[in-house]
């Protein structure tokens, strides 16, 4: 099922720009909470609250592998499964993976993406492409679809930070408009208590109240 297709993951480890490999070996879970679960750029919920859980591994070569889940809107959750290996050239840090979007309550409904993600000081980049796909409203597969992401995140001292990004969806059929969204969000670290987030995006999709600014606060900590 495309995420657009929905009527209606983020902070912690799936979010705006994918999935990052952990900097050292062992096991972390995350939890969280927003009041709208916006993903790439589109709402997830509804414009309504979703709180979101996981586990990852991480071995200190750099491989890695994890689980992720949320609610969504009418009844149905996401379950995401990824795993990659992460590695650093000079000040260089790159990402390759391979991530599938599952939905149990619709079990036909699923989409998987390879992706690779990329930093560089301030600035980190990504690509992720969709490999297979399929929609229980039809008996199609689908692949092709390509998402484009750039940001920025700057440390603003005493545990602040600022993220600017920009995204691109360009569908390789027409399971979904193409479209382009970008934010900016502002992070406080709260120590042993999490991070809290304050964002605001946009896109430019079609329809009434799609491209409508949504604003949202998020809280995740990782444990």
């Amino acid at each position: 099922m495309k995420i657009l297709k929905q009527t209606a993951i983020a902070a912690a480890i799936i979010a705006t720009f994918g999935v990052s490999a952990q900097a050292t070996a062992g096991v972390e879970a995350n939890i969280g909470a927003t009041s709208n679960y916006l993903w790439r750029g589109v709402t997830q919920t509804n414009d309504r609250a979703a709180v979101s859980g996981g586990l990852d591994y991480s071995h200190g070569s750099g491989f890695y592998l994890g689980t992720w889940a949320s609610n969504l809107d009418g009844g149905q959750y996401e379950l995401d499964l990824y795993g990659g290996y992460g590695m650093e050239v000079g000040a260089l840090g790159l990402d390759f993976g391979l991530i599938s979007y599952e939905y149990p309550v619709s079990p036909s409904d699923y989409f998987r993406e390879v992706y690779f993600n990329g930093s560089w000081s301030v600035l980190n980049f990504g690509v992720a492409y969709t490999f297979d796909s399929e929609d229980d409203n039809s008996a199609e597969f689908s692949s092709g679809d390509i998402y484009l992401s750039l940001g920025a995140d700057f440390d603003l001292g005493n545990d602040w930070g600022l993220g600017i990004y920009v995204g691109d969806y360009d569908f390789d059929d027409t399971a979904g408009e193409d479209y382009t969204h970008y934010g900016v969000a502002a992070t406080k670290g709260a120590g042993d208590y999490g991070d809290v987030t304050f964002a605001i995006d946009k896109n430019d999709l079609d329809g009434t109240g799609a491209d409508d600014p949504r604003v949202s606060i998020s809280w995740a900590k990782t444990f």
